[in-house]
C-alpha cells in the first residue's frame, strides 16, 4: 500500500490538565496524538517536547507497524521522563516513513467535558 502523509509534524498546543472528572481511564483528562501509518513499512517515530521555561525533553520513541494506527496518550509517556501536568508544551514528531498525525485533548476537569481535535502541522 502506498504511504500517505509527511515525515515531520508539529503540535504547538500541548497541555495535560491535572484534574479529571469521571471514571478512569476513559474520562481521565489527556493529550494524545493519533498516528496513521498507511505504508507497508513500520514507522519509527520520535517525539520531542518543547517547554516555555526549560530545555526540550525526548525523544520518546515508538514504532507503528505498517498499515496500522496508534493512539499515543502523552499522559503515559515516561521514558525519558513523565510529562508534567498543567504545563504548556509543544511537540515535534519525526518519522522515517510518511505518516499522518492528529492531535486530541480531553479536558474533563468539569462534569461538562471538552474535547479538542485537529490535524497537526506538517512540513
Amino acid at each position: 500500500m502506498k504511504g500517505v502523509g509527511k515525515r515531520i509534524w508539529a503540535i504547538p498546543e500541548g497541555y495535560i490538565p491535572g484534574d479529571s472528572t469521571g471514571p478512569a481511564p476513559q474520562m481521565t483528562s489527556h493529550e494524545a496524538c493519533c498516528i496513521l501509518n498507511a505504508s507497508s513499512e513500520p514507522a519509527h517515530v520520535k517525539i520531542t517536547l518543547f517547554f516555555e521555561d526549560r530545555v526540550p525533553v525526548g525523544p520518546y520513541e515508538f514504532t507503528i507497524a505498517g498499515e496500522r494506527t496508534s493512539h499515543l496518550r502523552f499522559n503515559n509517556f515516561d521514558d525519558p521522563e513523565k510529562i508534567p501536568r498543567d504545563t504548556p508544551y509543544s511537540s515535534l514528531i519525526e518519522s522515517d516513513v510518511p505518516v499522518v498525525v492528529q492531535h486530541t485533548r480531553l479536558d474533563s476537569r468539569q462534569a461538562a467535558n471538552a474535547l479538542l481535535s485537529t490535524i497537526a502541522y506538517a512540513d
